[in-house]
């Protein structure tokens, strides 16, 4: 139940993103969705490869590196979604910090109490 929360949450994400940021387009509230759940499988599997493989950079840049693997991670998403496009590079990596800011904020309203 909480996974289909995240997944809801990240799609309203999304789609207020894409209507504040020029070059972020998304056709409809169903293609947020799927890209949220798009999002949600290249994170947790594609991710880890890419921070495996790029290790040294990322170890060079103090950490830096893991903008561009996210940014890359919402490009690829850009081509395997239709009813969702990113311009360029730097709006990609733009959405994607927006994006984990607005998460962190709307994933704090699911918090269990004890």
């Amino acid at each position: 139940m909480k996974t289909i929360l995240r997944i809801l949450l990240t799609a309203v994400a999304v789609v207020i993103l894409a209507y504040f940021l020029p070059g972020v387009y998304v056709t409809s509230p169903s293609s947020a969705i799927i890209v949220a759940i798009v999002l949600a499988l290249l994170r947790f599997i594609v991710k880890p490869i890419l921070v495996i493989f790029t290790l040294p950079i990322t170890i060079l840049t103090l950490g830096l590196f893991l903008l561009v693997i996210n940014a890359f991670m919402i490009l690829l998403a850009d081509s395997l979604v239709d009813g969702f496009s990113v311009s360029g590079f730097w709006i990609a990596l733009l959405f994607s910090l927006l994006l984990s800011f607005f998460q962190s904020i709307l994933y704090s309203f699911l918090k269990e109490t004890k």
